[in-house]
């Protein structure tokens, strides 16, 4: 099975910017790692939609997502840009819809939009946004993904539902070339958000790298296909690899190995401190790469 790879590009979240002050240099330092990637043979660079650091809030960068992913699409060229995952929390669907279709124009159709119900309890809370438990968040989850497809195929959308309405919304453009731009729902929900990605999306993410728990939640993903009359193939089937300090390649080889083995078809890395020391970047590029193309 050959293999797409992306990379998340050092954003502040994990706190992979922290040894750069000035945040003018600490873009930079960003945007340095997506055109290497451009440059190279990955498919797309990824950022997180977090606001607050992990793995517990600082006083330190975090840089907005879709205002990244705006000006990534800028300064590369070539690389898909992806979000793992928007937070639908923290924005409306149907303006998450606009804001997705102005970045796929702006990147000239390479975006992943990326959508999920969202986590990080304490960030919600310190920007204002209403916290709820796990079943009323997938709720509003459901709803949200069933307008932003609609905000993307219909001319003027209606939607009434418990946690959102739209009323005749006009989502021009829709996205490049007169097409939809590409949705990817994150999470292994395998009641709500599995049935999504079935009845909706063109990729997905699960099993964070792990290949035991990757092969369950495809077999539940392959099941709701077949029940929703969806190409299963036509799917991407991501999951994220996080590179230990110092990993070698062989290492590194071995676990894209058993992943793919467990049936995801696309790898998304994350490299630590990829915004001082690129050469573990470029040796992944040369080394892992195309033994997997």
């Amino acid at each position: 099975m050959s293999i797409k790879f992306g990379i998340f590009v050092p954003q502040g979240w994990r706190m992979d910017l922290v040894e750069i002050d000035d945040p003018v240099e600490q873009y930079e330092a960003m945007t340095a790692v997506a055109k290497l990637a451009d440059a190279g043979p990955w498919d797309s660079v990824w950022v997180y939609d977090h606001f607050h650091t992990v793995p517990e809030p600082t006083i330190n960068t975090t840089f907005e997502a879709w205002t990244v992913s705006a000006t990534l699409a800028r300064d590369t060229s070539r690389v898909k840009i992806g979000q793992m995952v928007g937070c639908n929390g923290y924005r409306q669907p149907s303006l998450y819809a606009k804001i997705a279709s102005t970045v796929d124009v702006a990147s000239h159709g390479r975006l992943y939009a990326g959508l999920g119900a969202g986590w990080y309890e304490h960030e919600w809370k310190a920007y204002g946004y209403e916290w709820a438990d796990v079943p009323e968040r997938m709720r509003a989850f459901r709803e949200a993904v069933e307008i932003v497809h609609r905000m993307w195929t219909e001319e003027t959308p209606v939607f009434q539902g418990k946690h959102y309405r739209i009323d005749g919304a006009i989502n021009q453009p829709k996205g490049a070339g007169q097409r939809k731009p590409d949705l990817w729902l994150g999470g292994g929900g395998e009641k709500v958000t599995l049935k999504l990605v079935a009845k909706y999306a063109d990729g997905c993410n699960v099993g964070g790298g792990d290949p035991e728990l990757i092969t369950q939640k495809l077999d539940v993903l392959r099941r709701h296909c077949d029940e929703q009359g969806t190409d299963y193939d036509r799917i991407a089937k991501s999951t994220s690899l996080h590179l230990e300090p110092g990993e070698s390649i062989a290492s590194i080889r071995s676990r894209v190995e058993r992943i793919a083995e467990a049936g995801a078809d696309y790898v998304i890395a994350y490299i630590p401190r990829v915004a001082y020391e690129h050469e573990p970047l470029l040796a992944f590029a040369e080394e892992v790469i195309p033994q997997f193309s």
